[in-house]
Formats: structure tokens, sequence, C-alpha cells
């Protein structure tokens, strides 16, 4: 039996929403750490990069509860709002046509100096990846979107991308983080695709998906959309967890109470994720 992990997308808070169930499922003795296959998108290919290159997660916990550095405060504020919907007008239902349109926009936008820098981008993943090698076995698939096709970009670590760069590209929230230049590409967020790309691992057996944000807006599918028949089960956060993330899910402020109510979401979650990955 193959199994296959979904990890989605959700900001700084999703990383640490995410972390927090995972530990409560190992926990609970529902190892999730063990799939065959993993995608990441945006916060979730941060997860999926750590729990890869073999770091435990009570260590990825530990880091999640700890106070976070001084940062400028980045937010998906009204104006990064009205870009999405603008692109989602334009693109009439075609979800390329989406990713080229809102891949566009941001890359404007950094022109513009209305973005952060690159380099601060890549020290933000740095300090949030130990280890900055494709971990072994190839479980892992990054997702991103690139801006002049608006096509789903996967990196493996078989082409020679490192590990810090796809996953910076696949976290380049179209609006508030610059594009990232890759084998002279420019890419943005793999939610400009779908918030899970739960699709990429509907040829496992048995797949979970955990995903902070999963919505099907426009001609952007949910999880259960994307593996219609596959045995699985999507996970997002319960009420506490939403009280616990906040309105801004990029604040790290919020870092600490998200990953501890993952943690607790998890007795929960628990028996029908040991129903599907059993």
């Amino acid at each position: 039996m193959r199994r296959g992990l979904a990890l989605g997308g959700g900001g700084v808070t999703g990383i640490a929403w995410e972390t927090g169930l995972l530990l409560g499922l190992q926990d609970l003795g529902v190892d999730v750490t063990v799939a065959d296959a993993v995608v990441g998108t945006s916060a979730g290919s941060v997860v999926g990069a750590q729990l890869t290159t073999g770091i435990s997660l009570s260590d990825l916990f530990a880091y999640q509860v700890s106070q976070p550095r001084p940062a400028p405060l980045a937010r998906i504020s009204p104006v990064v709002l009205w870009g999405f919907a603008r692109a989602l007008l334009r693109a009439r239902g075609d979800l390329e046509a989406f990713g080229r349109h809102v891949g566009a926009w941001s890359a404007r936008r950094a022109d513009a100096g209305r973005l952060p820098s690159l380099e601060s981008r890549f020290d933000a993943i740095r300090e949030r990846l130990p280890v900055q090698e494709w971990g072994p076995g190839g479980r892992l698939q990054v997702t991103a979107v690139e801006v002049e096709t608006g096509a789903l970009r996967v990196f493996d670590g078989s082409d020679g991308v490192p590990l810090v760069a796809a996953v910076a590209a696949s976290c380049a929230v179209p609006g508030v983080y610059p594009p990232v230049p890759i084998q002279g590409r420019q890419y943005v967020d793999g939610g400009a695709r779908s918030g899970s790309n739960a699709d990429l691992v509907a040829d496992c057996d048995r797949v979970l998906a955990f995903t902070p944000v999963d919505r099907a807006v426009g001609p952007l599918r949910s999880a259960g959309q994307l593996l219609g028949d596959v045995p699985h089960l999507v996970v997002s956060p319960d009420a506490d967890s939403v009280r616990a993330i906040g309105k801004n899910v990029l604040d790290p402020a919020r870092r600490a109470a998200s990953a501890r109510a993952g943690r607790a979401q998890a007795a929960a979650v628990a028996p029908l994720a040991r129903e599907i990955w059993a």
C-alpha cells in the first residue's frame, strides 16, 4: 500500500498548525512522517521539507512554540485580496490564466519596490530549514506556479534546483512576497494553482491531506475535489484552531498558539487518520 501526504498552504500559522497536528498524531500512534510521497504547497512545502530531511517533530514543535525573532510583519492586505479577485475575474475560469495574471501582478509590485527583497525571503526560508538539502528517496514534491505561463512546476530535487530556492518559490505569496527566479523563469506560490495540489498524490492508495486553507474558488479546487475517489481524509483547522490562528496567517506572534491548537486537534483526528493510514 502506497501512502500519500498532502501538506497545504496557510502562512506562518499554517506551518505551526500542521507541525502541531503531525506531532499530536504521532503521539497517538499515527506516524504520518513515513508517507511514501509528500506534496508540499507554500507553508506545506516548509513542513514537507522539514519532515523529509529527518528533523524530528518534537524539535520542529519546540521551534514553533519558541519566541519568534523580530521581523517586519507581513499581511494579506485588502490590496492583495483585490489583486487576487481581479486575477480571478480576468482568468474567466482558466486556472493557468489565473496563475499568469496573479503572477504578473506580483512581479509588477516587486519591480516597483513594494515587496520585500529576495535576499530577505531566502534568509527567512533558510531559518525554517535546519537541513537545506533534499531528503533521500525523492519523496518530496514542492509546488510553484510559473509566472509567464501560469503552469504548475513541481520541484523534487532531480533537476538541480536547490531545496531552499524551491521552497522560497512555493512560499512566494503573490502580492506579498516577490516571485523567485529559477533557471531563467519566475515562480510564485503553488497556492496559485491549489491550496493543496493534492492531486499530485492521487496515485497513492491512501492519502491524508492537511490543509490550513482549503477553498474552491473559481478554477481552484479543494483537496477533496482533487482526490476524488481515492480513499482519503482532509483535515482543516477546527474552531479552536481557527481562533488560535487569528486573522493574519503571516503573524509569527500567533505561531505558538497555532502549534498547540493543532496538537490538541489531533485527538479528534487520530481515529479517522488511523483508519486511513493503517
